[in-house]
Parts: C-alpha cells; sequence; structure tokens
C-alpha cells in the first residue's frame, strides 16, 4: 500500500524557487520516498527561477510578505499525473478555505482564489528522480505583484490551515490508491 510521509516544519524560511528539487523534504527533514512537507515564510521567486515557461517569458515573478508553502515530491510519477496532484491539492486547499467561512472561494486549475483575489500560486515540474509539486496560499498580501487574498484576512490560523492540508492530502494519495488497488480487471 502506498505511504506519504509528511512533516509540518515550525520554522520560518523564505521560498525563493531553488526549494522546488529533487530530495528537499530528505535533506531538510530526513524524510526518504514520496513526501509533503510545509511551513511558513515570504515567498519572493525571481524569473531566473520561475519553472513556469508562460510566466517566465512575461517577465513575471511570484512575491508574498507571508505564505504557507508545501513541497511535494512523488517518485515514479509522470508529469500529467504530478499535474493533477497538484489541482487536487488545490481543490483541498479550496474545500479547507469554505470551511472556514472564507468568501466567495474558487478553484480554477490549480490556481485558488477567494474574494475575486488570486490566494495561491502552485507548479509542478519532473526532476531527473522525481515529480514535484509547490503549493503555497498567501496569508497577508501587503506587497504582492497582483490583487491578493490572505488566510489572516479570514481569520484562519496558518499552522493548522497548512497542518489539515498535509493530512487530507495524504489521505487522499493512500486512498486512490487503495481504491485502484481493490478493484478486479476487466476483459
Amino acid at each position: 500500500m502506498a505511504t506519504i510521509e509528511t512533516h509540518w516544519s515550525p520554522v520560518e524560511r523564505p521560498y525563493t524557487g531553488r526549494e522546488l528539487r529533487s530530495h528537499f523534504a530528505f535533506d531538510e527533514f530526513a524524510l526518504v520516498g514520496d513526501s509533503a512537507v510545509a511551513w511558513i515564510g515570504p515567498c519572493r521567486v525571481e524569473v531566473s527561477e520561475l519553472v513556469d515557461l508562460v510566466d517566465a517569458r512575461a517577465g513575471a515573478f511570484i512575491a508574498s510578505p507571508s505564505m504557507v508553502h508545501l513541497i511535494v515530491e512523488h517518485f515514479g510519477v509522470a508529469l500529467v499525473e504530478a499535474v493533477l496532484r497538484q489541482r487536487l491539492l488545490a481543490r483541498l486547499a479550496g474545500d479547507l478555505l469554505r470551511e472556514a467561512r472564507a468568501p466567495e472561494v474558487s478553484v480554477r486549475g490549480n490556481d485558488l482564489f477567494a474574494a475575486g483575489r488570486k490566494a495561491s500560486v502552485s507548479v509542478a515540474t519532473l526532476s531527473p528522480t522525481s515529480a514535484l509539486i509547490h503549493f503555497a496560499i498567501n496569508i497577508r498580501t501587503d506587497g504582492t505583484p497582483i490583487p491578493t487574498f490572505g488566510l489572516a484576512e479570514a481569520a484562519i490560523g496558518p499552522e493548522r490551515f497548512a497542518r489539515d492540508l498535509l493530512g487530507r492530502y495524504a489521505a487522499e494519495i493512500v486512498d486512490i490508491h487503495r481504491a485502484a488497488a481493490k478493484v478486479r480487471g476487466v476483459r
């Protein structure tokens, strides 16, 4: 049965884009195998570090004074499956926002919106050894380059949000593998 290790780090650290790499969870938290880790920190991803080619060509950058960051790593997963898992993560985050009564929550692709403003950033990609996802949701929004929504605006605790999202994502991944394993093939 598939498993995924999760870890919440209470240590604040910035996200620059260089964290989206193979074995980040192993290097930083000693997690081996499929993993999802979360922490709080500012975000500033310069054009040179962007993985999204369309954003990079447009000269976009990503910045926020405080976000909940998740790095997810899966081994043996193709890029299309990683994008599907990324979208699952966005929908689970949307569910958490709705349950906390955030206003007008919607998910479009891998983007999460509340009150008509962008609440998250996310990308899925491949490394030579694994599939990687970065998903982050704003806590504070002062100084962001576009209109954004943050957890603080809805009085949602970022640690609780992160822990709940990690738990729900891990449970879904395990349940997906269980669902696939319990059916018989047909001819």
